[in-house]
């Protein structure tokens, strides 16, 4: 019995979105004895993927000509009085506007 179609036909059943191990754990459910290396070696022999979940975050788009902000505090984070020295660097924060 070949593995392929059958890793296939499950893949496709499932709208192409699971991977080697549901693969795997949906053929072991329909009783099919198979390692999941080998689930996972014969999927990617046929360029078969599941879905990644997720969205790609992209923080930053630098511009390298850009000029750099003057460091006004020449690395001195010390102050000798409460409130005499702020220091913030926001590189990203998440918002539910994006």
């Amino acid at each position: 019995m070949a593995l392929a179609p059958q890793i296939e036909r499950v893949w496709e059943a499932n709208m192409q979105v699971y991977g080697a191990d549901k693969v795997w754990r949906q053929l072991a459910r329909e009783g099919t004895a198979v390692a999941r290396c080998t689930v996972e070696r014969l999927m990617r022999r046929q360029r078969l993927q599941g879905v990644r979940r997720g969205k790609v975050v992209r923080t930053t788009i630098s511009d390298n000509k850009a000029p750099c902000p003057l460091d006004r505090v020449n690395r001195q984070f010390r102050a000798e009085r409460p409130n005499q020295l702020w220091v913030s660097d926001f590189t990203y924060v998440s918002t539910w506007q994006g």
